[in-house]
């Protein structure tokens, strides 16, 4: 498909026909992307020739995916199931399953574990190669399960009840989080993403807000902390506000991206709190955002969310940008 506008990016022909939920770049293939959609389907792309390489049904609509290796992949869903995927043989079989929808999948790779949470108020892992339906660890939140995310030992988990609890991906055994606190915001999380330092993480509202959080809690690390206002704009003398819907770090450079209900996707110095780039408005909100491993291309899921109910929406499409200076921070001393 043509692009529908040259600084949107590339638009990926065959997209998914109902909302996109989730995009991942692949972590050894730097042209692989993956997609879940509402339309039951997780799908394949070569985005460098631009092509839907394979397309494997989850049963009902996929809420989230994740990468296993190059030929197999996990999805999740409405079904409650943890599927996982091989799009060589084109088959799915069921890994695990909870009693309500699942929202987030993540694979810890040297614990090979795969770790699920769900609106059941579970978070659970899960080892693919023992088969069985039961969990290795079964973690209680307090709240349903929106989003988690994982660097290194540390795996942190935002629910409905506006608590961000933080696991040692290590002690799971002992089912409780190494560290549990409310999260800064005072709506919603609906997005949590780790730094690619390691030392902290992003939280992302409903109320057009980001945190950066920090793990240390010494007076400090804790003194950094931080939040800030985004996906706002005045019109005719009102405030609009906009659910901050993703986020997603540049692998090497530090910053991040931003995307919102508003349509825009900006990308962020955090350590110098400046907002370095606005792309031009896409028609649709942004449901998920991805950088490549290797930090030159973004994903674009410019899709509908629902924010507003049923209503007539632009058709869904996925764009993948290549980046360049836009995602580098400036040297605060200007030679």
């Amino acid at each position: 498909a043509a692009s529908r506008a040259p600084s949107y990016g590339m638009e990926l022909a065959s997209p998914p026909s109902d909302g996109v939920t989730a995009v991942r770049f692949s972590h050894l293939e730097m042209d692989q992307l993956l997609v879940s959609s509402w339309d039951k389907d997780v799908r394949l792309y070569n985005v460098s020739s631009n092509t839907l390489r394979y397309s494997i049904s989850h049963g009902a609509p996929a809420l989230d995916c994740c990468f296993l290796d190059e030929e197999n992949a996990f999805s999740v869903g409405l079904d409650a199931k943890l599927k996982m995927l091989n799009f060589n043989q084109g088959v799915s079989s069921v890994i695990g399953s909870h009693e309500k929808p699942i929202r987030c999948v993540l694979y810890l790779p040297d614990q090979g574990l795969t770790v699920t949470g769900s609106w059941d108020r579970n978070v659970c892992t899960w080892d693919h190669r023992q088969g069985g339906a039961n969990p290795v660890h079964r973690l209680r939140q307090e709240g349903k399960v929106f989003s988690m995310s994982s660097y290194a030992n540390r795996l942190v988990v935002a629910s409905s009840s506006r608590k961000v609890a933080i696991y040692d991906v290590r002690k799971l055994d002992l089912k409780k989080p190494e560290l549990e606190v409310e999260s800064s915001l005072k709506y919603q999380t609906r997005c949590v993403r780790c730094f690619p330092n390691g030392l902290g993480y992003a939280a992302a509202s409903i109320e057009g807000r980001v945190a950066m959080e920090y793990f240390s809690q010494d007076a400090e690390t804790q003194a950094k902390k931080y939040a800030f206002k985004c996906h706002r704009r005045v019109e005719g003398g009102k405030e609009y506000v906009y659910p901050v819907n993703t986020i997603a770090f540049h692998p090497l450079h530090g910053t991040f991206a931003t995307g919102g209900c508003d349509g825009i996707v900006n990308i962020w110095d955090g350590e110098n709190k400046k907002r370095l780039y606005q792309y031009a408005r896409y028609t649709a909100g942004i449901a998920d955002l991805c950088f490549n491993a290797q930090g030159t291309k973004l994903a674009v899921a410019a899709s509908y969310t629902f924010e507003q109910g049923e209503k007539d929406h632009e058709l869904d499409a996925i764009f993948v940008r290549d980046v360049g200076s836009e995602v580098k921070p400036k040297s605060k001393v200007q030679a």
